[in-house]
């Protein structure tokens, strides 16, 4: 197929993939192949689609008598009915704990039934957006796959039985003050666990309590200790920087605290006239993340060198300031690591100017003396305070490894007799070289709570079920300390016990409810009436004007000095012949813990777009190097540790590192999740957790099939993403619609006025999009979409309505990337309308775009007529002879659709009725912001704007006045209805003069 390249484009030239840059006849025959051979009749729906080990494991539950409403009153987020009206949802507030963040969630709820969650407009850490772990929760409350039993030694008991079993061990303990007992238990936020934990203390005082996730910010509390003497939480104000510096951190999406990341970032670059201006982003990391593509000016280097880049970019900025008072640190010879004069000097200039109005932040894989320094630098930059703030923390709460390390030593030694786990899974991400599982051999008693039977059940003695927290009386702390309850939105659907309920049962033998226990810790926080109070913070979801007091530390300068000498950066780079390896948290599993989340397993990551797996990824240099090519399995060797894994080359890899995301290799996760790619921990050890050195790679010379999605739906070169800088926006306001010539646009026929009433339009700004896929995930849940598996997905039919594409452009070491949100168009002049037969897809009187399901039968000319490759047919029935039960976590709004039948993007239409029945009641027009899609809603940077055009009030009008608005593919005169405001950057003007995006 001809490479079809817009000669009237102006700007830069885009590619997905290298083999779409090469034009390579691999590529040439995906395109040809948009629609597979056609698919085969099915003798067996049920083996055939492999529905329970794709989408039935993830949406089915134990039946219908499980969906009821908990027996302790809960509070509706909005004013409830007097009673349940059957079609009418109700909205209730909760919180999602994740680690040490708590996530405020507003959960819409049938007839007690939970179907969709949303941000919680008033939590600190949500203000109304979500991001796709929050999104996908869902499911996983309706997973069958959850554990539904009480299990001793693989048979099934009851609460009673372990009851009497703990029971009789406390009295032991309670005499011996806990000697040889211990808890290990993933990090926390909670105000009543850490209460919890002082009562364990006090009963127990020989006992010990570990906190331990896999993945977790250790380093830079440690870092933050170093540099102060305590250990403190920071809160990062993007919004409030100019200039921001990023090392090494993947702080829009897969560090903590990203929403807020993502949101104050964002603010940072709103652009609404040609007069305003937005923040400019430096970022130094060895793998490209979404982060390094929204960044203005991106280095790469191989992780271990960071700590050296952060010492030389000091040292440069002393030449322009007083002094820090490190001396000693900085190097004599500042040409030793080849960092390039012209950039440190530019960066350190930039930093100087905005002071106070600057951010250095580091990522969670740096050791404790980066961030020590990084803390030192945000002091002498003036900016705590101001873009960082902080306040004190729990040491009990922080996750450390080296606890770990001393629980598992003393474990192996015989000290432990009783080892309590709740919610962890040491025995899949612990440490490889701490050997847990054969320490876990040598502990008399192993009692877990978690809510699957994961690879650390089958070796206790003990397995009880935990709750889901939609099940779950809880409570948790935000980032800035304001507290937050739990609350259930559904009585437990099978024989689990909460956190709080084991906790409480572990240390005073008495079984008491969820609310109970809560209830103690709040009685003491909340002032005045208790009811009316609780009631109170039930309804708004977090427990307003509570923030923590915010600290100034001051730092050790003599500290950070001792403690780099102690523990030196690296001096050199990684070769081709040991090879630095970075453990990266996956977009979508994390650490895991999402591995049996199918509508996760198949959102594309957002950089190498896989699905489904996890992949050694490199850059070309590195592959070349190596003799080694896509899809090529290899074993990777860390210092005698060995895993075989495919390959996967990536454009903007820095040489000779090689990432491999974590989460993936699970064995006891559940359907969806066993044997889905590849473990990595089995490469990770203590001193090495995120950051190793020594790698070599050997290839196997077999091939391993990979869902890669990069290239499906391919527009064939056409111009879709337009970007400039800001200086050029404000030469010219309106490059974006000028960027591509045509003639005058003239229908063949009449067109139709759209001038009356509601027409509904949308705005996707690519200079806010981060490319996150929180807007996939809304989607999916919000519109019933099914899950394909990967065999499909590879075939090109995933089913997502709005896909997140990415672009690469320059050079191939050094590129730039940007992402394009792609839902339907609602095109004014259809190209679908015309070739459908039947006329299953229509146009309405307020410009949507619409499907008649039942008249559609399965031509697919209107997805080959469809420029914007936005139509999804359904080759299977993913819904046949579905059991009732799997039903429940469908939204009753949406149609299921069945095989044979196209879908596709329907501006949520379900949201639009409903606003127009209820403005209609109250006798009104549908105010602007009444309500929003699915993706805008769960937007965590508001990149998406809907509303009615009509209304040249509404945002989404305005918006379109920008002169950044463009339509896509204008000139094929289908007038969309959704546009696109075009990405801008804002590089360093002494830095534009040097080549790559490095520069």
């Amino acid at each position: 197929m001809k490479n079809n390249k817009n000669e009237n484009m102006i700007g830069k030239e885009y590619w997905r993939s290298l083999e779409r840059l090469a034009d390579t006849p691999e590529f040439r025959n995906f395109v040809h192949r948009e629609f597979p051979q056609n698919a085969s009749e099915l003798d067996n729906a049920w083996s055939r689609r492999k529905f329970l080990t794709l989408m039935g494991a993830s949406i089915a539950m134990a039946g219908m008598t499980g969906c009821r409403r908990p027996e302790e009153a809960i509070v509706p987020y909005a004013k409830a009915p007097e009673e349940v009206i059957p079609g009418v949802p109700e909205y209730y507030a909760t919180t999602m704990p994740f680690g040490l963040s708590a996530y405020g969630v507003i959960v819409e709820s049938y007839e007690g039934r939970p179907t969709k969650i949303e941000g919680n407009e008033l939590h600190p850490s949500s203000k109304g957006t979500s991001n796709s772990f929050m999104q996908a929760s869902i499911l996983g409350l309706y997973d069958p796959d959850r554990s539904k039993r009480i299990l001793e030694d693989g048979d099934e008991r009851d609460w009673n039985d372990f009851a009497s079993h703990w029971r009789s061990r406390r009295e032991k303990y309670i005499a011996n003050k806990g000697e040889g007992l211990a808890i290990l238990s993933e990090a926390h936020s909670s105000p009543t666990i850490f209460r919890l934990a002082d009562d364990f203390a006090s009963i127990y005082p020989l006992a010990k309590w570990v906190t331990f996730d896999p993945v977790s910010d250790e380093n830079i509390y440690e870092g933050i200790r170093v540099a102060t003497g305590k250990y403190y939480q920071p809160e990062y104000h993007f919004e409030k920087a100019r200039v921001i510096l990023s090392l090494d951190s993947d702080f829009l999406l897969t560090e903590s605290e990203n929403l807020n990341s993502a949101r104050g970032f964002a603010l940072g670059r709103q652009i609404d006239s040609d007069k305003d201006d937005m923040n400019r982003l430096y970022v130094v990391e060895s793998a490209f993340s979404i982060t390094g593509g929204m960044a203005d000016h991106r280095l790469r280097l191989q992780s271990r060198m960071v700590g050296a880049f952060i010492i030389e970019l000091m040292s440069e900025l002393e030449s322009h300031g007083p002094s820090m008072n490190l001396n000693g640190l900085f190097p004599s010879d500042r040409t030793n690591h080849g960092f390039d004069p012209r950039w440190m000097a530019a960066l350190a200039r930039d930093l100087m100017n905005n002071k106070g109005q600057c951010l250095i932040i580091v990522g969670r894989q740096q050791p404790p003396g980066v961030h020590a320094l990084a803390f030192a630098l945000n002091k002498y930059l003036e900016n705590i305070g101001k873009t960082v703030s902080y306040r004190e923390i729990k040491e009990a709460s922080i996750s450390k490894s080296g606890n770990l390390k001393s629980l598992v030593e003393a474990m192996h030694k015989g000290e432990i007799s009783t080892l309590i786990i709740v919610g962890a899974n040491p025995l899949y991400n612990a440490p490889a070289d701490l050997e847990f599982g054969d320490a876990l051999n040598r502990v008399e008693d192993v009692i877990q709570l978690s809510q699957y039977l994961d690879e650390t059940s089958h070796k206790a003695q003990w397995h009880l079920p935990q709750s889901h927290f939609l099940e779950s009386w809880g409570d948790a702390r935000a980032i800035d300390g304001s507290p937050s309850v739990i609350q259930p939105l559904i009585e437990r659907l099978y024989d689990s016990r909460t956190t709080v309920e084991v906790i409480n049962f572990i240390i005073t033998g008495i079984d008491r409810r969820g609310i109970e226990i809560v209830q103690l810790t709040w009685k003491p926080i909340l002032s005045g009436d208790f009811e009316r109070e609780w009631r109170r913070v039930l309804h708004d979801g977090v427990l307003k004007n509570s923030r923590l007091f915010e600290i100034d530390p001051a730092f050790d300068s003599i500290a950070i000095i001792n403690h780099i000498r102690q523990n030196p950066f690296p001096s050199y780079s990684a070769d081709n012949h040991n090879l630095e390896i970075v453990f990266r948290p996956s977009a979508n599993l994390y650490d895991g813990r999402f591995a049996n989340n199918g509508w996760l397993q198949e959102l594309p990551d957002p950089v190498t777009k896989l699905s489904w797996d996890n992949v050694a990824v490199m850059s070309p240099a590195t592959a070349q190097d190596l003799g080694l090519k896509n899809e090529e399995m290899a074993w990777l060797n860390v210092n005698g540790r060995k895993l075989k894994m495919p390959v996967w080359i990536t454009p903007g890899w820095v040489d000779y590192s090689v990432a491999i995301t974590l989460g993936y290799g699970r064995q006891s996760a559940g359907k969806v999740g066993n044997d889905v790619g590849f473990n990595s921990y089995s490469l990770r050890t203590s001193d090495a957790l995120y950051i190793g050195y020594g790698l070599t790679l050997e290839k196997t010379g077999e091939k391993y099939p990979l869902a890669n999605t990069q290239d499906h739906w391919s527009m064939e070169g056409r111009p879709i993403v337009r970007e400039g800088s800001l200086q050029h926006y404000r030469e010219n306001p309106n490059f974006a619609s000028e960027m591509v010539e045509h003639p005058p646009l003239k229908s063949l026929w009449k067109e139709h006025k759209y001038d009356e009433g509601y027409q509904w339009g949308m705005t996707i700004d690519l200079n806010s999009c981060v490319g996150c896929g929180a807007c996939t995930i809304a989607c999916q849940s919000e519109n019933n979409i099914p899950i394909v598996g990967k065999t499909q997905v590879k075939n090109g039919r995933e089913m997502h309505w709005i896909r997140v594409d990415r672009y690469f452009s320059g050079d191939i070491e050094e590129p730039e990337m940007v992402y394009q949100p792609v839902p339907c168009m609602h095109c004014e002049n259809a190209p679908c309308e015309t070739v459908c037969p039947v006329n299953a897809t229509v146009h309405d009187r307020e410009g949507l775009n619409l499907m008649t399901y039942n008249r559609c039968i399965g031509t697919r000319y209107c997805s080959n007529n469809c420029p914007y490759k936005v139509r999804r047919f359904n080759f299977f029935n993913y819904t046949k002879d579905t059991p009732e039960s799997m039903k429940l976590l469908n939204n009753p709004d949406v149609t299921v659709r069945s095989r044979g039948v196209m879908e596709k993007c329907t501006y949520c239409i379900q949201r639009i009725n409903r606003a127009k029945m209820d403005a209609k009641k109250e006798g009104t027009e549908v105010a602007d912001g009444e309500f929003m899609t699915a993706c805008q809603q769960a937007c965590p940077t508001n990149a998406i704007e809907f509303g009615n055009i009509n209304n040249p009030a509404s945002k989404v009008a305005k918006a379109k006045n920008k002169g950044r608005n463009y339509n896509l593919l204008e000139e094929l005169n289908v007038r969309p209805r959704t546009s696109y405001l075009a990405k801008l950057r804002n590089p360093n003007p002494e830095l534009e003069s040097l080549s790559g995006s490095g520069s």
